[in-house]
């Protein structure tokens, strides 16, 4: 690996340039709901511990981290296009480099912040987060058992206005009809079932990654400038 490269997939380099460009396109790491790709803040004791040192070597360490940060990004687009090409899809094509493009906070909430970015600029890891989510088959007891559980999500309006308590004494007709609510909740239980698949194929395809020094994953402990909060 040489000091242009900033990791080898698959034992193909991935240039620094890259993430560079990632970089310099505007993004920045988004500042909560790390998840489990952390480069969040913590609150105030977060801000306590990175009071600690000079504000010039503060300042180098969240770069630092933001180059790290983004490495991730640019690794799980090129995973995502190697796996694209296997599958035989085609993703569109990329994003303008100059076009800043913003991650929802519900999307950091739920995906963590490097997974959420990812999303949002790789056109191939969203393709390949529909086609996982494509495949993935929802048993009608599932639906059910998700209905019947989670009763509270489905009062009628008028139920709603009227301060019904789901768990108290009710009647059917203060419920949507679970004929109606099926293609909803089949729809969100695809949908996690979807990303749950995503995460376990990052997980695999990411195991074989080897990273340039200053482009370790932000939350490795191996580095000195690693975070890993949830």
């Amino acid at each position: 690996m040489t000091a242009e490269h900033a990791a080898v997939v698959q034992g193909e380099v991935v240039a620094k340039r890259r993430v560079d460009a990632l970089l310099h396109g505007g993004w920045a790491a988004p500042q909560r709901g790390a998840g489990n790709c952390a480069t969040s803040h913590d609150g105030a004791a977060d801000d306590q511990h990175h009071a600690a040192g000079h504000p010039a070597e503060r300042l180098a360490r969240a770069e630092r981290q933001r180059r790290r940060w983004a490495t991730q990004v640019v690794v799980i687009d090129d995973l995502a296009q190697r796996a694209c090409a296997e599958r035989g899809l085609e993703p569109p094509a990329e994003v303008a480099p100059d076009r800043v493009l913003a991650v929802a906070e519900t999307d950091v909430a739920d995906l963590g912040s490097i997974v959420a970015a990812a999303l949002a600029h790789s056109p191939a890891a969203r393709l390949l987060l529909a086609e996982l989510e494509g495949e993935q088959e929802v048993a009608e007891a599932a639906v059910r058992d998700y209905y019947d559980r989670n009763r509270d999500r489905f009062l009628t309006a008028e139920a709603l206005r009227r301060g019904v308590d789901p768990f108290g004494r009710v009647s059917s007709e203060d419920f949507v009809p679970y004929e109606q609510a099926r293609k909803g909740v089949a729809r969100e239980l695809r949908r996690a079932a979807g990303r749950r698949a995503f995460f376990g194929w990052l997980d695999r395809a990411k195991a074989g990654v080897v990273y340039a020094a200053g482009h370790e994953h932000p939350g490795d402990p191996a580095h000195p400038d690693h975070e890993h909060r949830h």
